[in-house]
């Protein structure tokens, strides 16, 4: 009999800095846009109502400093500022369609806001509890964590999130979610096999003692987990009521593990008008297209009152603060991106701002730039129109 012969998929492949192809600078432009199509196993969610959106545009936003300065650079995709279903302001690189999808990477973070306020509503969930109350087998690395230091970003555990460093855990953690190949082509974990992998450091406990947060995407897998344990829904069920309730345009690609569970701590892709769509059910405090409804408004206003540990310094005295999934400053909830990418909600002003770019640094990641952007659209979010 003939041999067949196969060869690794050129994209998933790991050639240098320990990174897919698809993430590498020269190829991470291109990679963003089309992860959807790239990584190995995912879902495709899609609403049956969409919320329209009117064009209502504030020329004072195109004169801001920052606006001008930020869309300009070669790393920028698009800007897109909007209030309830006004768009106040829009704007697109000229190699960015308006229908083109692009990840919101960990953003998708914020989606597990929703649910876990849902569930304290119910009194389902106390996130005093540790982890192991709901979740018996999972390892050392969480057992003994409070679930809201697990929400907080206030564990210490042997999982590492550092993308200056090649063989931090996050990028080891990507074969199960399928954004590279495994070293054995036959290792298929699934995501909850892999998070009750994660142990604990050697002779230390899980408690944080500084005031500053320790990100590790891997937390939020371990709250969805959760949610799908208290529930008895899967995150398949949970992420389809958030994307009917947004009303999206397009809809929701994400990841999952090679069994469909949805990978939440990262890799969402949405189109600009359906991220600006995310922010918006985000404003109205879960309130959704067709009088649906999802999350919690009191657990939202919690989340902006009861901050966790700082993760980022933004001027002086103004801090980043993650809360419940969420990084919060002032009234301000949103979140952060891998590789150029922020969601801005100011929760009394109603105003939402949503910001892709790719950053073609070799660790994707450039503190000064980060600064500018979050900066620029808490301003945007802030601003009474």
């Amino acid at each position: 009999m003939t041999k067949i012969i196969s060869y690794k998929n050129p994209e998933l492949a790991t050639v240098k800095d320990n990174k897919a192809v698809w993430n590498l600078p020269r190829t991470r432009r291109h990679g963003y846009r089309n992860l959807h199509k790239i990584n190995r196993y995912g879902l495709f969610l899609r609403s049956d109502l969409v919320l329209k959106l009117k064009k209502k545009y504030k020329n004072t936003i195109y004169k801001k400093p920052l606006v001008k300065k930020i869309t300009k650079q070669k790393s920028f995709c698009s800007l897109i500022v909007g209030n309830k279903q006004n768009i106040y302001f829009e704007k697109y690189a000229k190699d960015f369609p308006k229908n083109q999808p692009q990840t919101i990477m960990s953003i998708t973070k914020m989606f597990v806001n929703l649910f876990v306020g849902e569930l304290l509503n119910n009194n389902s969930i106390n996130l005093d509890k540790k982890v192991s109350y709901y979740l018996p087998k999972i390892g050392s690395g969480y057992a003994n964590a409070k679930v809201q230091d697990v929400l907080n970003m206030n564990v210490i555990n042997a999982y590492t999130e550092d993308y200056t460093k090649a063989y931090s855990s996050s990028f080891l953690h990507e074969p199960v979610g399928g954004w590279r190949l495994p070293k054995s082509g036959d290792m298929h974990l699934s995501q909850e096999s892999y998070l009750n992998s994660i142990k604990s450091k050697k002779n230390k406990n899980l408690e944080n003692k500084s005031n500053l947060a320790f990100y590790k995407s891997a937390n939020t897998d371990v709250i969805g987990l959760i949610v799908e344990k208290i529930s008895g829904k899967s995150l398949r069920h949970w992420m389809l009521r958030a994307v009917e309730a947004a009303g999206f345009e397009d809809g929701l690609y994400i990841a999952s593990d090679r069994y469909g569970m949805p990978w939440m701590s990262g890799g969402g892709c949405l189109i600009t008008r359906d991220f600006l769509r995310m922010g918006l059910l985000f404003a109205r405090k879960g309130k959704g297209v067709g009088n649906r409804k999802i999350g919690s408004s009191s657990f939202l206003n919690r989340t902006l009152k009861n901050v966790g540990p700082k993760y980022m310094n933004l001027s002086n005295n103004k801090y980043l603060y993650y809360s419940n999934s969420t990084m919060v400053s002032g009234n301000m909830i949103g979140h952060s991106g891998y590789g150029g990418q922020f969601l801005a909600i100011n929760l009394k002003t109603g105003n939402v701002a949503a910001f892709f770019s790719v950053l073609e640094t070799k660790s994707a990641t450039k503190e000064s730039y980060k600064v500018d952007m979050i900066n620029m659209l808490i301003d945007l979010v802030d601003t009474k129109y």
